[in-house]
């Protein structure tokens, strides 16, 4: 097949939906597919050029590291802040739909992926598979549209409240975004999620052809498996990844707080980057609480701080729509065998029970993680897990299974449009 794979993320860009399009595109070019990716520049998650991508300007076309034909498109420098990046998007999306058509549309794509989590990308995708006449998959990476449900949420503590006027006109607005995801979600092909409890939603409403494909659990250069410190009387904590808006990190820091106060020895440490990065450190930096926060450190440099930790927190805000997701990171520490503290709820809390990898916590809930915390720390035996979240991850999160699931939505896709 010739595949064309329209993304905002991806690689030497570090974070989630770049490693999965990185394990995906790997197999699928071992498997003898032709793919063809279209993606802005490198520029997440500061919002400008890489330093060493020069090559790799937004028009440029290279080789990608698994034999995939890369398109660069244009993208606009932003902050961390939401219309910031959504301009970012848009003018991304564009110049993707300017590009397919002027260049990519030569090779004729026997399919199109276009993948969240940047909506526009989505819309980019629909124009483009209807005007060339192959069919859409689209992949929602995250729960679209539930998440504009909560859209009043998504800067309690990043920014300033919206103007009068932008009180009055966002719900219709949201309403109508709301409307037209939907209506992109039962016009594709095929749709793509990463959760069965969000492909349980979408098929609710009419939306046909949902498949369900986890985010897998990658391989961390030298470091297959986790193994316990030596208990010293203190806790070491672990937030690695994304420092966002759903990831609700105040509440770690709170967390953290509250258990220094009670007299217990835990140390905390976030590595990540995103829109909340800076807010997370101003509040960190306050009190004498022992709490690190890093930026985002090469995939080189990852397995240094899972020997360091005892255990991992993964963590999400407690909103509805998020419930219908699994933080990538879980599956991550599952296939490692560290200990987890979720503060998660839904499917994700579902996974690490069923798994018996950790401790869960209520979203949100700085109390709890507190004393979830003191009795890891009062009792370390309680930080052995075993190999049982290895054993779920070999199964349902292993990237060679996982790609060939995706092919065999792909070609059922192309069959039928055919």
């Amino acid at each position: 097949m010739r595949i064309l794979l329209l993304t905002h993320h991806y690689e030497p860009e570090l974070g989630a939906p770049q490693q999965r399009w990185g394990a995906m595109v790997r197999r699928f070019t071992r498997a003898g597919h032709d793919v063809v990716v279209v993606a802005p520049s490198p520029h997440y998650s500061f919002g400008g050029l890489m330093d060493d991508a020069e090559q790799m300007r937004p028009g440029s076309v290279h080789r990608g590291a698994y034999g995939e034909s890369v398109h660069r498109v244009a993208f606009r420098p932003h902050t961390g802040r939401l219309g910031s990046r959504l301009l970012d998007q848009v003018v991304s999306s564009l110049d993707s739909t300017r590009t397919v058509l002027t260049r990519v549309r030569r090779i004729r794509p026997d399919v199109i992926i276009a993948t969240a989590p940047a909506l526009p990308t989505l819309f980019s995708g629909a124009l483009l598979a209807r005007t060339i006449d192959v069919p859409l998959v689209t992949e929602m990476r995250d729960a679209w549209p539930d998440l504009l449900a909560v859209a009043d949420d998504w800067n309690a503590a990043a920014v300033p409240a919206p103007s009068r006027r932008a009180a009055v006109f966002r719900p219709p607005v949201l309403h109508a975004a709301g409307a037209l995801m939907t209506a992109l979600q039962r016009r594709s092909a095929a749709v793509v999620t990463t959760t069965e409890s969000f492909a349980s939603a979408l098929r609710s409403r009419g939306v046909r052809s949902v498949h369900v494909v986890r985010n897998g659990a990658h391989e961390l250069p030298g470091y297959r498996v986790h193994s316990p410190r030596d208990p010293d009387g203190e806790l070491r904590v672990l937030y690695l990844g994304t420092v966002g808006r759903a990831q609700g990190l105040g509440t770690a820091v709170v967390a953290a707080r509250l258990a220094h106060a009670a007299g217990v020895s835990v140390r905390l440490r976030i590595v990540g980057a995103g829109a909340e990065h800076e807010a997370v450190a101003a509040m960190a930096s306050k009190g004498d609480v022992p709490i690190e926060i890093l930026g985002q450190v090469p995939k080189a440099q990852v397995a240094d701080h899972y020997a360091w930790a005892d255990t991992l927190l993964v963590a999400l805000r407690p909103w509805a729509p998020l419930e219908l997701t699994v933080p990538s990171k879980l599956y991550e520490a599952m296939s490692i065998g560290i200990h987890v503290t979720g503060m998660v709820d839904g499917e994700a809390a579902a996974i690490l029970r069923t798994a018996g990898m950790g401790a869960i916590v209520p979203p949100g809930d700085a109390n709890s993680l507190a004393e979830t915390w003191a009795k890891l720390a009062n009792d370390p035996s309680q930080l052995y897990v075993g190999d049982s979240g290895r054993e779920w991850t070999d199964e349902h999160a292993n990237d060679d299974r996982l790609a060939e699931r995706y092919l065999s939505i792909l070609e059922d896709v192309v069959a039928q449009h055919a």
